[in-house]
């Protein structure tokens, strides 16, 4: 019956390529097979100073997704080049973008300077490829998102890392954690302190993970789309790998 409705519909929608056409399928969306290997994380940060707070909430996020069954790798940025300033083959590049290969989520932390995140948080997600060929390698993977403030709480970096999670085709989770007067937050020890900021970066960590179990084996599926179903792979990649702006 459903299928006979389809194709009703489908009579009516000219436009449409129905050898292209696809009613989303709950059984692709919950496969039989599941991996079991330890959700794989990448985590990013924004700052280089000695003392980086955006770098100590990324730590302590690392231990609290180990804890969960996560393997972490936290990405250093130091000597990372500036956009276009170096071949794609430099080191610092050549690390990130396999490490972005790699992950199934990520968790980018940046402090916010002058309202916005920082040039060294930017620097990294601009390096990272929105394709390469027709693959495209944060396509479909999960994104938490946090920021540390050293004033008063603010919201304006993990706002703008969310539109750069979109840009990414990335599963940006909904919770967030926004650290305020981070310099008050860490012991000498660099560990952070019991305190409702500390129970959000749990929370976030905790989502986040459950989002890549619950994603990861669908990924694929969940971004396959029409638009791109009519193009060939050679259209695609020609499409997508256009000069830089």
């Amino acid at each position: 019956m459903r299928r006979a409705i389809v194709s009703d519909a489908l009579n009516d929608m000219p436009n449409l390529r129905a050898d292209l056409f696809r009613v989303p399928d709950l059984e692709q969306l919950c496969p039989a097979q599941r991996s079991t290997h330890a959700p794989r994380i990448l985590l990013l940060y924004g700052s280089l100073r000695k003392r980086s707070f955006s770098r100590l909430v990324v730590e302590e996020a690392a231990r609290m997704l180990q804890a969960m069954g996560a393997e972490v790798r936290i990405y250093n940025p130091s000597g990372l080049p500036l956009p276009d300033d170096a071949p794609d083959t430099h080191p610092k590049v050549v690390e990130l973008r396999e490490l972005a290969q790699w992950a199934e989520g990520m968790v980018w932390c940046s402090p916010e300077r002058h309202g916005a995140m920082t040039g060294i948080m930017k620097a990294q997600i601009d390096w990272i490829p929105l394709a390469v060929g027709a693959v495209r390698p944060t396509q479909g993977k999960t994104l938490a998102v946090m920021q540390v403030s050293g004033g008063s709480q603010s919201f304006n970096a993990v706002n703008q890392m969310r539109v750069l999670g979109r840009w990414m085709r990335m599963l940006t989770i909904p919770n967030q954690s926004s650290v305020a007067k981070a310099f008050l937050e860490f012991d000498d020890n660099d560990r952070m302190k019991p305190s409702a900021y500390y129970d959000r970066v749990v929370d976030v960590m905790e989502e986040l993970v459950k989002f890549t179990l619950l994603t990861r084996d669908a990924a694929g599926y969940l971004v396959d789309r029409y638009s791109e179903r009519k193009e060939s792979a050679e259209e695609l990649s020609r499409r997508v790998n256009q000069k830089s702006i």
